[in-house]
């Protein structure tokens, strides 16, 4: 048995494992990086951000090409199927695992392929598929990311019925779907499908759409999706799950029976800890299987670090990386160290939706005096150039101080257009004000001219 000596192991190859390998090695650490699966890139680049976002960009241009009139000088509208459509996301992930890849080879991390288990709190246990290693390390990061979590009473390994990660394995394109589960993943999917013209049922167990959004953006979301033909139903729990070689049948506690050609199931994720042997170092991870942290990412084992989806808030690919990077900084005390709190919100529904700051429904709970100014696409020139005339941006600011606290857009290139308000909101003082949007000068015709006009439209409420 091969042993090797580390100052930090990192556990996963995702998006937080990447940040952490990446900033400790360039800081002189020698690095070693466990993943259990063939390539890197972690969920995120295999069955989650990358390859749904592909799926929507490819999507977003066939519903461009079947509803501009313009097109049909080349030919009439076009149905494409789902594996079709999927093989762009390939190629994207391709190019994603190649440039991951590159990184580590270049700045000389160590990728260990097999599955880590701790043996106690300064060594591991890798099993790969011909060899078992023992890692020393000083310090180590567990990054594993988390998996969707299925519920013992589903059947996931019927022909029809998925979830999340099994959807990009669909082989053909189903008439009807039912998805359950009205999250981000299950909004998404219902945009993505409802686009390929697939009668999707959106179950949701709640009593509203992503009730973390700001209402009146929550509320546009429910519009668009019933507007594309999608049916919500909310406030509805599952009791059973049924499968035939014909279709699924969904039993619900209501009472309601409903059938589709196909289920997708997008109700909550677990963290990925079972396999890690925990228990070797006295660490028990919560119901989901997440890890709990300190806010300088250490577990209660002060050598062992935890980053990304596996200790759960926000699930997001592009804070894990932050985590990755800050549970890092700890390590090698370095001066970027944050612990991520301010993650602006993207979800890639048709149309696109995000958020950083503040909610009205938070301002007005907290007596917050705030004021707000909005801009709807439509009545912006380039939005009308580009046929994109869906969505608003608004932005809540304090009426006396003109402190920017909350941007909310929603519509095409709403992920881009969020970060120019996030980043006047971490300003320090008074720098964070709505004066600069009205006193900035913008590229005419463009969506960050929406700003100007949002601030303006706030700035008339002022009396």
């Amino acid at each position: 048995m091969a042993e090797h000596h580390y100052d930090v192991v990192v556990i996963g190859a995702g998006p937080s494992g990447e940040g952490a390998a990446m900033n400790a090695t360039k800081h002189g650490k020698r690095v070693a990086i466990v993943e259990d699966k063939p390539t890197v890139g972690g969920n995120c680049t295999h069955w989650g951000t990358i390859p749904s976002k592909a799926l929507r960009h490819s999507v977003k241009q066939i519903i461009t090409f079947n509803t501009n009139q313009m097109f049909r000088d080349i030919g009439e509208p076009r149905w494409f199927s789902f594996p079709r459509v999927l093989q762009s996301a390939q190629k994207v992930i391709g190019k994603q695992v190649k440039l991951r890849t590159q990184f580590y080879s270049r700045n000389r991390v160590d990728l260990i392929n097999g599955r880590a288990s701790f043996l106690d709190k300064n060594r591991l246990e890798v099993r790969g598929n011909k060899s078992v290693e023992t890692l020393h390390f000083k310090q180590v990061v567990i990054a594993t990311g988390s998996r969707p979590y299925l519920p013992p009473d589903l059947d996931f390994r019927h022909h029809r019925i998925y979830n999340s990660d099994t959807i990009l394995n669909l082989s053909h394109t189903p008439r009807t779907l039912i998805i359950y589960g009205a999250g981000v993943i299950g909004s998404e999917y219902a945009s993505i499908f409802a686009g390929l013209g697939v009668k999707v049922d959106l179950i949701n167990p709640g009593s509203r759409l992503l009730s973390f959004l700001d209402d009146e953006i929550s509320d546009a979301l429910s519009y668009h999706l019933r507007n594309n033909g999608v049916l919500v139903r909310h406030n509805e729990e599952y009791d059973s799950v049924d499968g035939d070689d014909h279709g699924v049948v969904l039993s619900l506690k209501s009472g309601k029976k409903i059938r589709a050609d196909a289920f997708l199931w997008c109700n909550g994720r677990s963290g990925n800890t079972d396999s890690l042997g925990l228990e070797n170092i006295g660490l028990t991870p919560n119901s989901r299987g997440q890890l709990a942290v300190d806010e300088h990412y250490r577990t209660e084992v002060d050598n062992i670090y935890a980053a990304g989806d596996v200790i759960g808030w926000p699930s997001l690919a592009s804070a894990a990386y932050d985590q990755g990077r800050s549970a890092s900084s700890d390590i090698v005390n370095d001066d970027y160290f944050r612990f991520v709190t301010d993650v602006p919100t993207g979800i890639y529904t048709i149309p696109e939706i995000s958020s950083v700051g503040k909610t009205e429904r938070e301002l007005t709970e907290a007596k917050v005096p705030y004021e707000v100014g909005q801009a709807f696409f439509k009545d912006l020139a380039r939005a009308q150039i580009t046929g994109e005339a869906v969505g608003m941006l608004k932005i809540l600011f304090h009426r006396e101080t003109r402190q920017i606290l909350g941007i909310h857009c929603f519509g095409d290139q709403a992920a881009e257009i969020v970060h120019i308000g996030q980043a006047i909101m971490n300003q320090e003082g008074e720098a964070n004000s709505l004066n600069y949007f009205i006193n900035t000068t913008f590229n005419y015709p463009t969506m960050a001219e929406a700003y100007r006009v949002a601030a303006l439209n706030g700035l008339n409420r002022i009396f």
